[in-house]
């Protein structure tokens, strides 16, 4: 039976926090306020390589992620984050506030939404809400939330297959989607089925505008 001493040091037992932004001064100032809260900030990076890199090594619990990064932009990290690491939390950090960010970086696996003006309270706050298990996101999101790309009739996409349709929506074929995310040709074209399916769209070029409209790729 534990005693009251070791209750007490669990719910002190810090946050292990990895912040991904390109900005040094941003991760400095978060780094500094989240400190002064007791949250141990293990690791940084400025960009999609180093943060999968480092990532694999430090198992955070907790990663705050820059919406716009280079290379890679914070929707796609985060897909590859949860395939990566399931067990950490997601919480997207972004000067963004509309709607189509906040409903992509959901459906890419973010379990919380902060911008970058709001003050960092809420983002300590939304550290503890996604570490204890739950999610934060700004008031008014729930109908984005809930409508998700793939929700229509009920059915939800997974990961790969948000994955998958953004990689067609970008132009790349069946073969080319496979090399991509290192799977066979002839999973790919399940992947593709299944979306055509669930989203009763049947070509690629309807497919692509199902993507710009939720916002799942950047292409004009």
């Amino acid at each position: 039976m534990k005693g009251d001493n070791d209750v007490t040091d669990e719910k002190r037992k810090k946050i292990r926090v990895f912040l991904v932004d390109d900005h040094p001064t941003v991760r400095a100032g978060v780094r500094s306020y989240l400190a002064s809260r007791s949250v141990a900030v293990v690791g940084e990076a400025s960009d999609a390589r180093e943060t999968l890199r480092k990532v694999r090594k430090l198992s955070p619990d907790v990663i705050i992620l820059d919406v716009n990064l280079p290379l890679m932009d914070g929707g796609e990290l985060a897909l590859r984050l949860r395939r990566l690491v399931p067990r950490c939390g997601l919480i997207a950090f972004s000067i963004h506030s509309s709607e189509e960010y906040v409903g992509r970086m959901a459906r890419c696996g973010a379990r919380g939404y902060v911008t970058k003006d709001q003050p960092l309270s809420d983002l300590f706050d939304a550290i503890e809400r996604v570490f204890r298990g739950g999610s934060s996101f700004p008031r008014g999101m729930h109908a984005v939330l809930q409508s998700s790309p793939g929700q229509p009739g009920g059915a939800a996409l997974t990961c790969r297959e948000v994955e998958v349709l953004t990689l067609l929506a970008e132009g790349l074929s069946n073969k080319g989607v496979a090399a991509k995310l290192g799977i066979g040709t002839r999973t790919a074209e399940t992947h593709r089925e299944h979306l055509s399916h669930k989203l009763n769209i049947l070509t690629v070029a309807g497919l692509t505008k199902y993507a710009l409209q939720h916002g799942l790729t950047s292409l004009k």
